[in-house]
């Protein structure tokens, strides 16, 4: 296979620019370095030929205020709004001056973010902005938008970056449909009904996420995002435990895109189509057990109440999102709202949301960087033989391993802000205290201001993955960019003859 060949090869994920000023979770101190990162892959080494990959979620439509699920009719204006962000605009600038050089390549991966960076119209915004219509730089952008990743070579090592929501059942994306979107805003012709529909993770952020997060704004800064999240969620802000009930088409629309996902890694043959069910996400997996042993205290007939959880555990699977699904059945959401409601406020919110988070914290891997997650899993499971090195971003969490085979895995990780919650945070009340005070304050400044033990709240840590050829050898290395982006420190380096 003739594939695109390069000395280097940078790639950073998940930058999530997008929303307004106060709500955006990619801080201003980051947006400078990363600026400083691509002005410095500009100037580095100008002989050798290198390339960035901006692996999914460069922008984020869904934290724009007035974007739908997906931006169709007013998706230029969306993209260019983020790019002319105050914010924002001095990563574009240095992008432009990335196309502009000689032996340098940009190429857009598509996330779930981002979708409308496959839309035509928003692609020829993007080159005309980076080149200024210069035909030489406009060779230098290339766009991966159907969930395909890209690869390429260094030192003849084949390289796969993809964003990895392709193996996400909360997050998978509908290629075949984002395709029939974009025939229709090139044929000029209106979306009709049901020729897109958002996924569980899109649902997740707009019917939820975004309203929570106009109160607390760090709400999605936590890692992992899925694990115990609904109880946090409640547990910060008990009034709104009414959004359990919108939980129930999410979940539907997750087991449904759990089996898309199978599917479509099946779909050329690579894998035997996967016959089992998706996994169930249950009351336990998304409340915590410490949460649903607090809803099982309250007064009551316990029976009644484990009788209406396993009611709801049993509808997940089979109810499927409809127009109106929003308001069923509410019974069973009622009850569990005011039951657990009732429990945080008999124990307290600062001690419900301690409960909550170790609930999320049992026994985490997110930041061992050794650590193979489910993502890892997925996408090892789905490509072939002939690939070297796999990248991929999405989770948010690093990732560099030495897999059996003479594979090499990384996940670069992510630019925006992560909070970290240890457990001797959440040792006892008279610990948690000066946390739950930061948090329940919900603003971007009293965490980014915020200290414990010694250390900042928030991370500082801006990833990217570099692979090189060094003589015979072809490198891989997990970075962490530093101070103006022209300084990096090697976090885990592997080496393949």
């Amino acid at each position: 296979m003739d594939l695109a060949v390069y000395d280097e090869v940078y790639v950073v994920s998940d930058l999530h620019m997008g929303g307004e000023t106060g709500f955006q979770i990619l801080r201003d101190r980051e947006c400078k370095r990363l600026a400083g990162f691509i002005d410095w892959l500009a100037k580095r080494r100008p002989d050798h030929k290198i390339v960035l990959v901006l692996n999914g979620d460069v922008i984020d439509t869904l934290a724009e205020k007035d974007s739908d699920y997906l931006a169709v009719d007013n998706a230029q204006a969306v993209v260019l709004r983020i790019m002319d962000d105050p914010n924002f605009s001095l990563i574009w600038k240095a992008l432009a001056n990335l196309a502009q050089t000689a032996n340098r390549t940009l190429i857009f991966v598509l996330g779930n973010h981002d979708l409308e960076i496959s839309f035509p119209v928003v692609q020829h915004t993007i080159v005309e902005r980076l080149t200024g219509g210069n035909a030489a730089a406009r060779g230098r952008i290339e766009f991966s938008t159907m969930g395909a990743g890209y690869t390429c070579k260094v030192n003849g090592r084949r390289v796969f970056i993809t964003h990895g929501n392709e193996v996400d059942g909360w997050n998978y994306v509908r290629y075949e449909d984002l395709a029939r979107v974009c025939r229709r805003i090139n044929s000029g012709r209106p979306l009709r009904s049901g020729d897109w529909e958002p996924n569980a993770g899109a649902m997740m952020v707009k019917l939820i996420m975004n309203e929570i997060k106009r109160t607390y704004r760090w709400i999605d800064l936590l890692k992992p995002e899925v694990k115990a999240a609904l109880g946090t969620l409640v547990a910060i802000a008990p009034a709104q435990a009414e959004k359990l009930r919108h939980i129930l088409p999410v979940i539907g629309e997750r087991a449904v895109g759990a089996v898309e996902v199978n599917r479509r890694l099946s779909a050329e043959g690579f894998a035997a189509p996967s016959t089992e069910q998706p996994h169930p996400i249950t009351l336990d997996r998304l409340l915590g057990p410490n949460l649903l042993a607090g809803v099982r205290q309250t007064q009551g007939d316990k029976s009644r109440v484990d009788e209406m959880l396993l009611r709801a555990e049993n509808n997940f699977e089979t109810f499927k999102p409809t127009s109106d699904s929003l308001d069923q059945p509410l019974g069973t959401w009622q009850y569990i709202k005011d039951r657990l409601t009732g429990w945080i406020t008999g124990v307290g919110e600062a001690e419900a949301l301690r409960r909550a988070l170790l609930d999320w914290l049992d026994r985490d891997p997110s930041f061992d960087t050794s650590d193979r997650d489910q993502t890892c899993k997925d996408v090892i499971a789905s490509i072939g033989a002939g690939i070297d090195f796999v990248i991929t971003g999405h989770t948010h969490l690093e990732r560099a391993l030495d897999l059996p085979g003479g594979l090499f895995y990384f996940n670069c990780g992510t630019w925006i802000r992560l909070l970290r919650i240890t457990k001797e945070m959440l040792t006892d009340e008279k610990t948690f205290a000066p946390v739950y005070e930061v948090l329940k304050k919900g603003t971007m400044q009293a965490i980014d201001n915020a200290a414990f033990g010694g250390k900042p709240f928030v991370l500082d840590q801006s990833g990217a993955v570099r692979i090189k050829g060094e003589g015979s050898a072809t490198v891989g290395e997990l970075l962490h960019i530093l101070d103006d982006g022209e300084e990096q420190k090697v976090i885990k380096r592997f080496s393949k003859d």
